[in-house]
């Protein structure tokens, strides 16, 4: 197995950057739209032969260090107790939402082997026909919370901060529910053989840093804590630069950056001893190939005094990516990291 991005992960001495893509499996490419002409989004979650099929494509097209396992954070959220559909044009959509605290005592803990077997299944077929390290998942508990209360997507979040500050112990409650689940979770996905770990925390960025202090951290450290270094993991607040001076505290092996921030400015804040990953603006893959060329040696550049580094887009590839940019950029880095 190629492990430069475990070996990345641990700050250890590599020949090259290594580089995976958020959403490397996704709609901006042909091969994984032809999967979806035959199956719905949560279908093809719960298919492990497919799951599998849309995880190994990029490793095949674009040549990345690392696959990551093809699901979404929610996928958890059916056997909690939720009615969860995903819809083309809005997004993720919980059908019962939680506002009360009947709401949060009618949930229940999930058993990742009985209740999401086909995730199981899919890292098993994975690991027989692949050669890079596989990374598994989870949301983190402020993140997933945000979807439970506001029944999707928000602009505002304003559901999820009344209860915040309104019924702070209903908060609370469900924020304790939803990281026993997230450890049970990501337990069986080392279980079942992951080799590294990411925790995304889409939105930890709409909290302030003390409410994020208060609020969330201290799940995010529990979450860590349980893993106990048995594999990385990869923490990625997004939108987090306000964050960093308490992120830091964190004991991840690896912190990810996302591209409001230069990153040598990040690992300043994070320290010398930081590993990091990022943080390529999504959008610079629409440029021509001087632009990403020069865009990619600016970050290895800025990232060189980090103990270690993954090269990474600051958040996931966007759907109208064109293929041959993102081939490109991963060469790129390869070819440019080794001289």
């Amino acid at each position: 197995m190629n492990d430069t991005f475990l070996k990345a992960c641990r700050g250890e001495k590599t020949d090259y950057t290594p580089v995976w893509i958020m959403r490397q499996a996704g709609r901006y490419l042909p091969e994984y739209l032809k999967v979806r002409e035959k199956v719905d989004f949560l279908t093809l979650c719960k298919t492990p032969h497919l799951a599998a099929e849309v995880t190994i494509q990029p490793l095949d097209i674009l040549r990345v260090d690392a696959a990551i396992l093809f699901s979404d954070i929610l996928i958890p959220l059916e056997p909690m107790g939720f009615k969860l559909q995903f819809s083309e044009t809005k997004g993720p959509i919980i059908h019962n939402p939680v506002s009360t605290a009947d709401d949060i005592k009618r949930l229940r803990n999930i058993n990742p082997e009985e209740d999401l077997p086909f995730v199981i299944e899919t890292i098993r077929i994975l690991l027989k026909n692949i050669s890079v390290p596989l990374i598994g998942f989870a949301g983190a508990p402020f993140t997933v919370a945000t979807y439970l209360i506001e029944g999707g997507s928000s602009k505002n979040f304003l559901k999820t901060k009344r209860m915040l500050y309104q019924s702070t112990e209903d908060f609370l409650e469900l924020m304790e529910l939803i990281t026993d689940n997230t450890i049970k979770y990501l337990l069986s996905q080392i279980k079942a053989g992951v080799h590294a770990i990411q925790l995304f925390d889409t939105w930890a960025g709409i909290l302030t840093p003390y409410d994020f202090s208060k609020y969330s951290l201290p799940y995010i450290k529990r979450i860590i804590s349980a893993i106990d270094h048995s594999v990385p993991i990869i923490y990625f607040a997004f939108n987090s630069s306000s964050l960093l001076d308490l992120i830091k505290n964190l004991s991840a092996e690896v912190i990810g950056i996302d591209w409001r921030i230069e990153i040598s400015n990040a690992i300043k804040r994070l320290g010398k001893t930081a590993c990091v990953q990022g943080n390529l603006d999504p959008c610079i893959l629409f440029g021509d190939e001087e632009l990403i060329k020069e865009r990619v040696l600016r970050i290895l550049k800025g990232a060189k005094k980090a103990k270690g580094h993954i090269f990474n887009l600051g958040h996931g590839i966007l759907p109208e990516t064109p293929v041959n940019k993102a081939i490109f950029m991963v060469e790129t880095v390869h070819n440019l990291s080794m001289s």
